[in-house]
């Protein structure tokens, strides 16, 4: 699961599904999908994987 940050209610819903449009009709859609697509991948940076890999030397 990933963790909101201060910031990122922008991005959200009360869901926690991501708003795929902007809240300011006048806002440029081009540059709102640009940013909720940096959005979404720091979401998985900051995810942590839920199988570990185990290396055998």
């Amino acid at each position: 699961m990933s963790i909101l940050r201060a910031g990122d209610e922008k991005f959200h819903y009360s869901d926690g599904s991501h708003k795929w449009i902007p809240p300011d009709p006048t806002y440029d859609q081009a540059v709102w999908d640009e940013q909720v697509r940096q959005h979404k991948h720091a979401h998985l940076r900051n995810e942590r994987p839920g199988v570990r890999i185990q290396r055998l030397v």
